[in-house]
């Protein structure tokens, strides 16, 4: 493949990622431009990646919290992860099921053990899943297919999940058309790290070692139809500074190509991991003070884009850059295949935040946040361009908003304690009470209202 010599430009990225930090007055006419909500240049990128001083820095996160409200609102959509199998074909350095780990006890889910761990999931309220396994021949694109036909087919009490994301292995063009038939949502699939050099040492062998193949794989996934893709960096591998401005050229060409850039970023750092070498012995440790930064960087460069945020992470942390472009996030999560229905200790990589669902959500509630479980754009086709023209005047929180509090009703009715229904109703009305539009504040009180009395499964 030959896009990644034309999007990858190695000499001009490491030069970019040595700059020095800008005198406050450049950083400034930088955060000016941020607020505009159109995006910035890779070299302004680079220079705010290069900030060290305090002051400089919280203007930079401020800057992330203004732009994520003006896109955004106050919504956070929650998701929980769904691992299939940790058969795998790779030898990744810092990965738990890399094939060299003999501590690992190997597991593939059936289909009817993954709608066990589906009902689970339901039984806490989720309505959104990630679907993930290892690399191997157990987990054909059949195999997948069939596991999210499964997720699907489960009801409990009459909910069900709503949408399926997938991340799995890079397939060609012609497979990416026959998985975009499964009604997915987002295609995800992380390059771990970007330096190509780095890439070779971390990844000793199997397929995953072929690093084109991978850097090109969401060029074939948009080929392929996949309307929504969503990329990441597994930080810690390599210098922040390189990884993201990589990521973001990646970004850049996948929106000249296509006309829409991913739909997600994700952001995890490397924790540790049993029979991982590397995963005790971080790289290249990115601090929680740098980790704030990546994710303000991320916002106010690409404001669209939706920024995920995982159970990696300490409560504390999550919690804080929330307010710095975190748009999703996990919660309640287990990296063990069967992990939510009684499976064993075989996961991928330790988890920093350990709360269940209705934990994260309190948190969320407290400090003012929409807990979403909406799918309404993905079911009303406002996916990839249409997403994006939606999102760059702003106008999709005019959705996200509403969406998400009429969802959070609905899970507030069938899950929630009765402390946490009297203070996530108390929020939802705040929040409708200052709507300025009566349209909108007629919407969202009729829908709740509807919800109340037994409806469910609304959004406009």
């Amino acid at each position: 493949m030959e896009a990644s010599k034309k999007f990858l430009n190695e000499e001009k990225i490491r030069e970019l990622s040595a700059i020095q930090e800008p005198g406050k007055e450049r950083i400034k006419d930088i955060l000016q431009k941020a607020d505009e909500l159109k995006g910035l240049s890779l070299s302004e990128s680079a220079e705010l990646l290069a900030i060290k001083d305090s002051d400089c820095l919280q203007d930079l996160l401020k800057t992330a919290s203004y732009v994520k409200k003006e896109i955004y609102g106050q919504r956070m959509v929650l998701f929980a992860p769904l691992y299939t199998g940790n058969h795998c074909n790779n030898n990744c350095l810092y990965c738990g099921f890399r094939r060299t780990n003999t501590t690992l006890k190997r597991v593939s889910l059936t289909m009817n053990e993954i709608k066990r761990e589906t009902e689970s999931l339901l039984k806490e309220g989720h309505k959104r899943l990630l679907l993930l396994s290892g690399e191997s021949g157990h987990y054909p694109l059949k195999y997948t297919m069939d596991a999210i036909e499964a997720i699907y087919s489960v009801e409990k009490n009459g909910a069900s999940i709503r949408r399926v994301n997938v991340e799995i292995a890079p397939m060609e063009v012609e497979e990416f058309r026959e998985l975009k038939g499964a009604k997915i949502g987002t295609y995800t699939c992380f390059q771990e790290t970007y330096d190509p050099v780095l890439y070779k040492k971390y990844h000793t062998s199997g397929p995953k070692a072929n690093f084109e193949y991978r850097l090109n794989v969401m060029h074939r996934a948009m080929e392929g139809g996949i309307d929504d893709v969503g990329v990441g960096i597994l930080f810690g591998l390599g210098d922040y500074h390189y990884e993201l401005l990589s990521l973001m050229s990646h970004a850049a060409d996948l929106e000249e190509k296509f006309g829409c850039g991913p739909h997600t970023v994700s952001v995890p750092r490397l924790e540790p991991a049993p029979g991982a070498p590397i995963a005790n012995n971080v790289p290249f440790p990115v601090s929680d003070r740098d980790f704030k930064k990546i994710v303000a960087v991320i916002r106010v460069s690409m404001p669209y884009t939706g920024i995920i945020l995982s159970t990696r992470e300490k409560t504390e942390l999550r919690n804080e850059v929330f307010k710095y472009g975190v748009s999703q996030v996990s919660a309640g999560s287990r990296t063990n295949p069967g992990g939510y229905s009684g499976g064993g200790e075989n996961i991928q990589f330790s988890l920093g935040d350990h709360r269940s669902l209705e934990e994260v959500i309190g948190g969320l509630i407290d400090d003012g946040y929409i807990p979403s479980f909406c799918t309404g754009c993905y079911r009303k086709g406002r996916v990839g361009n249409d997403f994006m023209d939606l999102a760059k005047p702003g106008l999709i929180k005019q959705f996200c908003m509403p969406n998400g509090l009429v969802s959070f009703a609905e899970y507030l009715n069938d899950y929630a304690s009765e402390e946490t229904g009297n203070r996530g109703f108390s929020l939802i009305h705040s929040i409708t009470d200052s709507e300025p539009s009566d349209k909108l504040r007629k919407i969202i009180n009729t829908s709740v209202e509807k919800i109340n009395q037994g409806q469910r499964d609304i959004y406009i």
